[in-house]
């Protein structure tokens, strides 16, 4: 793994981003360091605005649509979903601590005992099978993803707060990292190549977001009206440099998930919101 990833992460070497032997929190730094230099009139917290932080048109639409979103029927079913007792009396805020409430900025972290990385919807997942109910499938926007697009919101302006923790932890931490900066597809890109490199830049009528912050906003409504979680975008990313996606809930998106989470560490999230 470390000579592969001294391999792969050249090219952010490159540009100052990030070493093959950095801790976690040293691609962190590196990363802030990184975006704040090349674009000093952005406040790190606005980061977690994606794109738009780079266009103040485009943010003062998303402000307003925000003041009254078209897709609060969704979210209002998200949390019917929420609310809604299982078969056996119980309902998902009995499975996460204080309700559910501040508790998605810790997600994904390492299982050591199952030796895997959980994320978010995993532990919903496990909740629901816990309690006597079929699993959702991940990618299935109209269960998971409604249901998220609510319970996410109950973690709205906590700081994201991942943890790697122990030799496991860190390997799969690296295995996010070496997917993060791996270029895939007959297009050859890597998720750095358009969201480090290029973050900022325009992609044909499209600003392309930066890394950090990206971690803090899922599930997004695009165009108003279709949700869209974290990893249903990872599928999109690799469809469009043609590569072969990975599934949803995937041991190689949730490493990449892990990695993507960490590097957005201490920035507030917001769930449900707009994206074009």
């Amino acid at each position: 793994m470390k000579k592969s990833l001294l391999a792969l992460v050249s090219a952010g070497l490159l540009f100052g981003t990030v070493t093959a032997n950095a801790t976690p929190e040293q691609d962190r730094q590196s990363l802030v360091k990184y975006y704040t230099n090349k674009y000093p009139d952005i406040k790190l917290d606005q980061y977690v605005y994606g794109a738009l932080a780079f266009d103040a048109d485009a943010m003062a639409q998303y402000e307003s649509i925000m003041d009254f979103p078209p897709f609060g029927t969704a979210v209002d079913q998200g949390q019917k979903m929420w609310n809604t007792p299982f078969k056996n009396g119980k309902t998902y805020s009995s499975c996460f601590a204080n309700g559910g409430k501040n508790v998605a900025g810790n997600y994904p972290y390492f299982d050591d005992k199952a030796g895997k990385v959980v994320t978010f919807e995993m532990a919903i997942n496990d909740c629901r099978t816990a309690n006597g109910e079929e699993a959702y499938k991940l990618a299935d926007a109209a269960t998971m993803g409604t249901l998220t697009s609510y319970a996410r919101t109950l973690s709205d302006g906590m700081l994201m707060n991942v943890k790697v923790n122990g030799a496991a932890a860190q390997a799969a931490y690296d295995t996010g990292k070496k997917h993060f900066y791996s270029r895939r597809g007959q297009l050859g890109f890597s998720c750095a190549s358009c969201h480090v490199e290029n973050a900022g830049n325009r992609l044909r009528s499209e600003v392309l977001s930066p890394a950090i912050g990206q971690a803090t906003h899922w599930p997004v409504f695009r165009g108003a009206e279709t949700l869209v979680t974290l990893q249903n975008r990872y599928v999109g990313c690799n469809k469009q440099v043609r590569a072969v996606p990975f599934a949803v809930g995937s041991e190689e998106y949730n490493d990449l998930e892990y990695f993507h989470s960490y590097i957005s560490n201490g920035l507030p999230m917001k769930a449900s919101v707009f994206r074009k």
